[in-house]
């Protein structure tokens, strides 16, 4: 690979052209992209089961799939989306047309994550892609196949000069860094997060953090437990745990937990076996570092659920903590992993609360048959964004944006939302030459009674 310094050289001189702006170009660019993916879709379902071991369905539904309906949704729409916008205009600026222009930034770095290595490098670039920038794409190393099959992709089909991969560890995140992008967008920890935002700014580059952070998951005592338990074990356990979004913890009715937690055990076996270890569709932790991590968080509470473990292929069965409290260390981090601890609570206010007085989480997750309960949820905390009566698919749906607030992070995307993200919007007013109205023009003489009208 090129040195850094001049691929982003070479991306400057292409975006100087224009030709990355223009419709055509976008559009071919995304279409040899969904070409590739489809002709290396074997493999890249493959690399995805060395990382983590994700079963061919679950990397498809959560990788592939969800890239190649970026793709056909972005394809689709993105014709309009270019368009300038006509807004509104005051009768005071009369006569006039006002206009939304919408323009790239030029070089973008995208950084990703190991858990989700496909979908969180080409969703992103997608919509960099359709807005018209170039881009560097910098893959987790935690996730070598994957990354390697990325790269193998972006080099069939694009030049460096437009699409980049920078592999490498810590010292090429740190490279990258120091470097002046455009726009940087970031999935990862709050503290890489942090990181990122502070090299940044040094640079004043506009940046989109997509973090984490710990997701509640409330059940009360209306909600249709059998269900919610087969939505949540799936939420939970879905990539082993290692998902951002997943239910981070259980927030539960007293009156309904023993119940709800009985359900739960009965979806795990459904699902996953009497010995989920032994299931060669159940995916595995990324290293040992993160095994070894998950492992002690074993010991903040009761195991009632799971429990077992296998260091030789770094699988940890789906694990329900009970007896926990927010000083437990499993209460301390976002875990990442899947143990599911158990809180109870005795009204839905004081379930509220005391979501409200940790970090605003990436996502929220209730279960309930009460539309008071639904609407005290939106309107009185604050999260990225959930699901009422089911978990992380809010994620599957293209209208949906996607992002965080507060320490879970900042930005959004997916679908228009992507392309608004690496989009800078120009504002333009077109002023008549046929008629100069000269109200604001000195001497003032009487003119404020009449501005007083027209602004009102």
């Amino acid at each position: 690979m090129s040195d850094i310094k001049e691929i982003l050289a070479n991306q400057k001189a292409l975006f100087q052209t224009g030709k990355t702006k223009e419709l055509q170009f976008r559009r071919d660019m995304l279409n040899k992209l969904r070409s590739a993916i489809k002709i290396h879709e074997e493999e890249i379902i493959a690399a995805l089961k060395a990382d983590l071991n994700k079963a061919p369905f679950e990397g498809y539904a959560t990788e592939v799939g969800m890239v190649l309906e970026e793709l056909n949704y972005t394809l689709k729409h993105i014709s309009s989306w270019v368009k300038p916008k006509r807004v509104r205009t005051p009768l005071m600026h009369f006569p006039s047309a006002s206009y939304l222009y919408t323009e790239p930034y030029g070089s973008v770095l995208i950084m990703s994550p190991w858990n989700y290595p496909f979908q969180l490098t080409l969703a992103p670039m997608v919509g960099a892609i359709s807005a018209g920038n170039c881009a560097v794409l910098k893959p987790s190393e935690y996730s070598a196949n994957t990354s390697a099959m990325i790269e193998r992709i972006v080099k069939e089909i694009f030049d460096e000069s437009f699409v980049a991969v920078v592999r490498g560890g810590r010292e090429a995140n740190k490279t990258l860094l120091n470097e002046k992008f455009d726009y940087i967008f970031f999935t990862g920890s709050i503290e890489v997060g942090k990181t990122v935002m502070e090299s940044a700014a040094r640079h004043l580059t506009p940046v989109t953090l997509e973090l984490g952070g710990k997701s509640p998951c409330i059940v009360d005592d209306t909600a249709d437990l059998e269900l919610a338990a087969k939505r949540i074990v799936w939420g939970k356990f879905l990539n082993a745990g290692q998902t951002c979004v997943a239910p981070d913890y259980l927030l539960v009715h007293r009156t309904v937990k023993e119940k709800l937690i009985q359900e739960i055990k009965k979806s795990i076996t459904a699902f996953y076996g009497h010995d989920p270890i032994r299931n060669e569709d159940y995916p595995k932790i990324i290293n040992q570092k993160h095994f070894e991590r998950l492992l002690g968080l074993l010991k903040s509470g009761r195991i009632v659920e799971g429990g077992r473990s296998e260091e030789k292929t770094r699988q940890i069965a789906p694990t329900i903590l009970d007896d926990v409290t927010w000083e437990s260390p499993v209460m301390r981090e976002e875990i990442f992993g899947p143990l599911l601890p158990v809180l109870e609570f005795e009204s839905f206010d004081a379930a509220l609360s005391t979501v409200n007085q940790h970090p605003k989480p990436l996502a929220l997750y209730l279960f309930t048959r009460s539309k008071d309960h639904e609407a005290q949820a939106i309107g009185k905390t604050s999260f990225g964004g959930g699901c009422i009566n089911d978990t992380i698919i809010h994620l599957a749906n293209p209208n949906l944006r996607f992002g965080g607030v507060g320490e879970s992070g900042m930005g959004q995307y997916h679908g228009k939302g992507s392309y608004d993200t690496f989009s800078h919007v120009k504002s333009i007013m077109k002023k008549s030459n046929r008629l100069d109205i000269p109200l604001r023009y000195p001497p003032f003489k009487n003119h404020l009674s009449l501005l007083k009208k027209l602004m009102k």
